[in-house]
This record gives structure tokens, C-alpha cells and sequence, in this order.
């Protein structure tokens, strides 16, 4: 919950436990510019060895890994191949053009997923007129593309393929434990092939704040004059840090149950005559569901469930986001579902009129 509401417009709702807030306040501190924090220097190291990666750096959000991650393998001019629902293309404000003026190649995916048959003939001719295709992005879990995990056969097909063309693979790992537990794999061989990987701390894993970019030593050794370049010095982030550790320890295998509560709300409003909704769909903690347009619009539908206590954003006209978290129980899914059918069931096509709410991460 957030306030009286139920907020499902993203997991970054969440809020530091008491436990996470007491494991923040004892944290040991120093100066990680210098290398000094303890508690950083800890974190750093114990996502490096789950990952099975020589290194790792600790970043304020998955926006500034994945732009880090992104200027790591490419130089302006460059080009990255990334599927078209993509978050480091569409959701970080043209960070790869506007930081490392490096060029997105949107290509047409399947729910998020990329695979070598759509990335074929998309790396530029060695020629003076065209820019260097460098990077090859991928998501697990999708975002836009509906929360799904990333088949593994698939992603180590996409990896041999760009480094059989001598391209590296950065891995926008936001939601990475979801894919860890809907999958049963480890993170580890999730990533065996990636070259860099972003992992978020503020999400399913409830922290306030954070993020790791995890790769080689020469990498991360890159990555961290990345992180000063891009305004991200941190001083005494073992603050911070240690909220990850403590979700590291305590909030990964409760992932479970924002899945199944996901699966719950999504096979809850699928009964509503009006609402469409793939329920079979639904992998992780993502719910994409669209609204009869005779009935009404997405943003007026989001506007009225607001006034039943429940927050879920629209994605445009006809689409909406619900998303599950550890500040989402079984009880908040089913009420947010009873909202949407009383709305429905009440009209909500004289609503205010407006665009389509806000884009959550």
C-alpha cells in the first residue's frame, strides 16, 4: 500500500521495511569514491560472484547502469540493436543519443524478446556512410513487452550470434530475480553469456534506491569513470548499499508471491465483460490489460479507480499496467480487481478525459 491506496503503478511503490531501515541505519560507512565504503565494497563483490562476473559497480538507478553499460561498449557514433518496446531506447530519455551519442536500432521482437532471426542482416556494412553496429541490448525481465522471462536457449543464441560478429550484449536486468524465480535458473547461468548485466534494486527487491552494473574487470574499471562522468560520485553509500545486501538476504524468494498475486488479479478481472486480459500470459509481476473503447478510455478508467482507493496507470489509449509488489498482498490484488469491475459495472466513459498517465519503470 502507498498511503490508503493500493498502488500498483509500479514496484518502485515500494517502502523500506523496518528491518531494511534498521539494516540502513547500522550500516558501516566510507568514502566509495576512494574505495573506502565497506558496505559497498561488499555489495560490489557479492554480485559479482552471483553472477559468476569479475566485477561489479554500485549506481544510484538502473537508468544510470544501463547508460553506463551503454557507453562501456560504445563510442558516439556507434549503434546498439535493440527490440522496439525497449526500456533503454524509449524510457531513459534518449540517454544513449543525448550521453554517448550512440544510435538505437529499434527492431520488431516478440513480447520484449529478440531473437538471431530478427537481428540477421541488421549490422551495417563495414563503409564509411554508416554508423558501427557495437552493442546488442536485451531485457529480462520485459517490460513493454509483458513482463515475460526470456527464454535461455533463446537469450544464449543471441548472445553466440553477436559475439560470432565480435558485438559485446548488455543485459537490462531491472527485473532479473523475477526472471530468477519464474525460470528456476540462477542468476547466474541467466548471465553466463552476457557480457555487462543492470540489475535494480528498487524494485521487486524493495529498496528506496540503487543499482549494479556487473561485468569484467576492464568493464567495471570503464564504468566507474562512466558513473563520475554521469554525475553519479557516491561518498557514503553503504546507506544504501546495505538496503540492497539486506533484500539480497530476505527478498528474492518472496518474488513468488507477487506472481502469483499477478496471476490472481489478471485471472480476476479477465471475468469482466469489457476487460481483455491474456491471463495465461502472465509470467511475473506484470499485468497488461486493455479497456472496451465503447466504454471508455484507459486514462478514464485509471482516473475513476483512483477515486476506489486503487492506482494503476494507463499505457495508452485502450492499455493499462498493474504491477505486484511485497507492498501488494494476495488481499490488495482481489479489492483492486473488485474496483475495476465496479467501475466498469458504474461507467466511467463520462470520466475527465485525459492522456494516458504517467510511464512507470
Amino acid at each position: 500500500m502507498s498511503g490508503s491506496f493500493i498502488d500498483m503503478r509500479s514496484d518502485t511503490a515500494t517502502r523500506p521495511s523496518t528491518a531494511m531501515r534498521n539494516a540502513m541505519a547500522q550500516a558501516e560507512v566510507g568514502d566509495d569514491m576512494n574505495g573506502e565504503d565497506p558496505t559497498v565494497n561488499r555489495l560490489e563483490a557479492r554480485v559479482a560472484e552471483l553472477l559468476g562476473k569479475e566485477a561489479a559497480v554500485f549506481a544510484c538507478s538502473g537508468t544510470q547502469s544501463n547508460q553506463m553499460g551503454v557507453r562501456v561498449h560504445c563510442q558516439p557514433g556507434d549503434e546498439l540493436l535493440i527490440d522496439h518496446t525497449g526500456h533503454i531506447a524509449n524510457y531513459e530519455q534518449g540517454g544513449p543519443a543525448a550521453l554517448s551519442g550512440v544510435t538505437c536500432r529499434l527492431l520488431p521482437g516478440t513480447n520484449g524478446i529478440l531473437d538471431v532471426p530478427v537481428l540477421e542482416d541488421r549490422i551495417q556494412p563495414d563503409n564509411q556512410h554508416y554508423c558501427i553496429t557495437r552493442l546488442v541490448c536485451l531485457e529480462n525481465t520485459t517490460n513493454v513487452g509483458g513482463g515475460r522471462v526470456y527464454p535461455q536457449e533463446t537469450m544464449e543464441r543471441v548472445c553466440d550470434w553477436a559475439h560470432d560478429h565480435k558485438l559485446k550484449v548488455h543485459l537490462d536486468g531491472a527485473r532479473l530475480f523475477n526472471a530468477v524465480m519464474a525460470s528456476g535458473r540462477t542468476v547466474r547461468e541467466i548471465c553466463a553469456k552476457i557480457d555487462t548485466v543492470s540489475i535494480c534494486f528498487s524494485k521487486g527487491l524493495g529498496c528506496p534506491m540503487g543499482s549494479v552494473l556487473v561485468g569484467s574487470q576492464a568493464e567495471i574499471t570503464k564504468a566507474r569513470r562512466i558513473r563520475k562522468l554521469f554525475g553519479g560520485a557516491l561518498r557514503q553509500a553503504g546507506i544504501v548499499a546495505a538496503a540492497a545486501e539486506y533484500a539480497l538476504e530476505h527478498n528474492i524468494d518472496r518474488l513468488q508471491d507477487d506472481h502469483a498475486n499477478a496471476r490472481l488479479f489478471a485471472n480476476r478481472i479477465r471475468e469482466i465483460e469489457g476487460i481483455v486480459v491474456d491471463a495465461d500470459a502472465v509470467e511475473t509481476n506484470l499485468v497488461f490489460f486493455e479497456v472496451d473503447p465503447r466504454l471508455g478510455s484507459a486514462a478514464q478508467l485509471s482516473a475513476r479507480l483512483i477515486e476506489k482507493g486503487v492506482k494503476i496507470n494507463s499505457t495508452g489509449k485502450k492499455r493499462l499496467r498493474a504491477c505486484t509488489h511485497l507492498d501488494v498482498s494476495r488481499e490488495s490484488a482481489l479489492r483492486a480487481a473488485e474496483a475495476i469491475a465496479e467501475v466498469v459495472e458504474e461507467g466511467f466513459g463520462s470520466a475527465i478525459p485525459g492522456k494516458s498517465g504517467p510511464y512507470s519503470r
